[in-house]
């Protein structure tokens, strides 16, 4: 390992001087160690290293891992960036919540000694591919590591005709309509009513999100399964619907776009440092069992 790129979450940065301690303490030991460094260029002049601040989009093409310092928002940003060049993530935890994560900020010193050692393993994750057809044509592709969202612009229902691989599954009269990976089962979806999905298991779950009708529950459908999506508002309404991905990006609808979403080719690579899995993860997020 030759390389690393540092994304440091700028609000963090300027609301907690204990991040940018950090983010200097990693660069040193990452300098120290022979390693060359690169920075997101919003957080590198604030660290005091301005001539090793790239672009962000560029990070994942300069550098062999990416370290985030963020929450699950930078995470799940980082990795759109970073799937399809194959580069692997380390997140450090300075959000509320922190699924993605995989250290906390007093962990990191320890955490970049064994990267560089190579004492780690990878925890590959499912992403999702959506394409707005518009016209018979790709109008725009998408890349998710949680989920694709179609929704109303407006608090307005809207018709959602879903099929899964031309066979029509349903049409419902909801707010919106998620689909999500198994990563993404403990987020918009866990809140909308869907299950919690292990994220080695190769399926996509898809949730409406407030549907009018009690008959309306979320489906696991398999992970070669092709979703196609129609969205029309129900009255008359000047906001059209919206297409969010990760909830970090997002696209107006036209009225005869379709939805069409897949298993991406790319799949997310986080650095996992250590033992426990995924189900005491949720144990802890989640404090189940506790009182």
């Amino acid at each position: 390992m030759t390389s690393v790129g540092l994304l440091v979450n700028v609000d963090k940065l300027e609301g907690n001087p204990d991040v940018s301690r950090l983010a200097r303490e990693a660069v040193s030991l990452l300098v120290r160690r022979g390693v060359t460094v690169v920075l997101n260029e919003e957080s590198a002049g604030r660290l005091g290293h301005p001539r090793q601040g790239i672009p962000e989009g560029a990070l994942a093409e300069r550098a062999d891992v990416l370290v985030v310092f963020g929450g699950d928002g930078t995470i799940l940003r980082a990795a759109r960036q970073a799937a399809p060049r194959g580069v692997p993530i380390l997140g450090v935890n300075l959000g509320a919540f922190g699924f993605l994560a995989e250290v906390s900020g007093l962990e990191v010193g320890e955490a970049l000694t064994r990267l560089l050692e190579g004492n780690y393993r990878l925890d590959e994750r499912m992403m999702l591919r959506a394409r707005v057809l518009r016209d018979g044509r790709s109008a725009r592709e998408f890349l998710a590591l949680n989920d694709i969202v179609t929704k109303s612009g407006l608090s307005r229902l809207l018709q959602l005709r879903t099929e899964v691989n031309g066979d029509h599954l349903a049409t419902h009269l909801a707010d919106g309509l998620i689909v999500a990976t198994p990563t993404g089962s403990t987020a918009y979806s866990l809140s909308a009513g869907g299950p919690i999905v292990h994220p080695a298991v190769d399926v996509i779950v898809l949730t409406p999100i407030c549907a009018h009708t009690l008959n309306a529950r979320a489906v696991v459908v398999s992970g070669t399964d092709v979703i196609t999506i129609q969205a029309r508002p129900v009255g008359t309404s000047e906001s059209p619907p919206m297409l969010t991905v990760d909830g970090q990006e997002g696209l107006p609808l036209e009225p005869d776009d379709e939805i069409c979403v897949d298993r991406s080719p790319h799949r997310t690579r986080l650095v996992r440092l250590e033992p426990g899995g995924f189900y005491s993860l949720l144990r802890n997020k989640l404090t189940w069992g506790e009182r």
